[in-house]
């Protein structure tokens, strides 16, 4: 938009465009969010800057930065060779060729902020950082906070989903979720219907192209903020998206024997194991204490695990020996495996890299997390004759249909029938 030059306007048009910012934003973009201008002939232009960040790092490498959202989250993490700094709240890539452009294919359709040292075609949703292509340096107008009502009713849900012992990332997440509808829909709470639910779904599903467990948890804070906090009964009536039918990916023993065989540290080498060996989810593993080990009883207790829940599972005898080995080399003190701060536990994403750079050296070209580590004991077990019941418990399924899915992959019952195609005698047809 552009505006004839007048000192007199000058604060008319800062003002107005002040106003109209905080009617649709949240406290989150205000504290992020820039007014730049930009002196050209005479004329001055004003445009919003994104909250999607690509910059050049001091070391060379890709940084992105975002707010939190659980949607770029999951596409980041789509990326090859991401990586979490979670003392710089950021997220950086080796500047290797093709990375810039594979983030910007993955955030296609976003605003993106990026930097211009950053040499690569730009498409037209890309803003060049103005300080850097040769630009006088921009002013930033100063925005006034929200009003205490909206920052507060924020606060009223995160207090209420503490106060009922959610999970932090549950909380993070439906806090998210609020504030992104509300920034949506252009609307106060009390003024919310069902139709506004549905587009926002829609939107989500959609422009987002969310994911069925992103929209199914977009649905829960909805329904908890206004079912539950507001008492409004229309959100009861949103129909929840048809669950994806995916399989697991799902590794051979062989597989399994090549990452493990790949990992020469003890203590990568003993996680992996430990994590395989027992079906353990990464926030388990990294979550043991040392005396959650049961040497005497060959059991490991896991403490605290999703949905607040307490189980035993197996301790296998191969694992307790490497921990033996393990323990004697690092000595840990309270956590069973110690991260790099005193007194911290080891990253989840640490755990990530260690399986990443063990399936690389291995050769697997599966898309491999460490969940996959988990969906391949059970599906070894069922393989091998364990009763599926027992296999619940190992994993603390509370619903015996979550563990049935290992039926539809395990190669115990398909794996017995021929196909018809190798009782064709095809070299006699083809000699003739």
């Amino acid at each position: 938009m552009t505006f004839l030059n007048s000192n007199n306007n000058d604060k008319i048009i800062v003002d107005f465009f002040e106003k109209l910012i905080i009617t649709y934003y949240n406290e989150q973009m205000f504290k992020k969010t820039k007014l730049l201008h930009i002196m050209d002939r005479g004329l001055k232009k004003i445009k919003l800057l994104p909250e999607f960040n690509i910059e050049k790092g001091k070391s060379g490498n890709i940084k992105i930065s975002f707010p939190y959202n659980p949607v770029f989250v999951a596409r980041v993490k789509t990326i090859k060779g991401h990586r979490w700094h979670p003392e710089g709240k950021y997220w950086s890539f080796q500047n290797t060729a093709g990375t810039v452009e594979k983030i910007l294919e993955v955030f296609k359709g976003e605003n993106i902020y990026i930097d211009s040292a950053l040499q690569v075609r730009l498409p037209s949703n890309v803003i060049v950082s103005p300080d850097k292509i040769g630009t006088k340096q921009s002013q930033v107008s100063s925005i006034p906070p929200l009003k205490k009502g909206d920052i507060g009713r924020f606060e009223d849900l995160r207090r209420e989903l503490l106060s009922r012992k959610y999970s932090y990332k549950t909380v993070k997440a439906y806090v998210y979720f609020n504030k992104d509808f509300l920034r949506y829909i252009g609307k106060n709470p009390d003024e919310i219907n069902d139709c506004d639910i549905k587009d926002y779904l829609l939107y989500l599903a959609v422009e987002k192209q969310s994911a069925t467990s992103t929209l199914n948890q977009a649905i829960n804070a909805l329904k908890f903020y206004y079912g539950t906090m507001l008492r409004k009964r229309f959100v009861y009536e949103v129909k929840r998206p048809r669950k994806d039918k995916k399989l697991p990916v799902v590794l051979s023993k062989e597989e399994v024997t090549k990452i493990l065989s790949s990992v020469d540290n003890i203590k990568h080498k003993a996680i992996l194991m430990l994590i395989y060996s027992a079906g353990l989810r990464v926030g388990e593993v990294v979550k043991l204490k040392i005396e959650d080990i049961d040497s005497e009883r060959m059991l490991i207790h896991i403490k605290g695990s999703k949905g607040r829940k307490d189980r035993y599972t197996m301790l296998s005898e191969k694992v307790l020996d490497i921990l033996r080995k393990y323990w004697k080399e690092y000595k840990p003190e309270k956590w069973l495996f110690e991260g790099a701060k005193t007194g911290r536990y080891l990253s989840t994403r640490t755990v990530e890299k260690i399986l990443e750079h063990a399936c690389e050296k291995a050769g697997i070209r599966k898309d491999v997390s460490v969940h996959t580590l988990r969906h391949s004991f059970a599906t070894h077990l069922l393989e091998g004759g364990t009763d599926l019941r027992y296999i619940q418990e190992l994993l603390g399924h509370k619903d015996s249909k979550t563990t049935e899915i290992y039926t539809h992959v395990s190669t115990k019952s398909i794996g017995k029938i021929k196909s018809p195609l190798d009782s064709l005698n095809l070299e006699k047809v083809g000699s003739k």
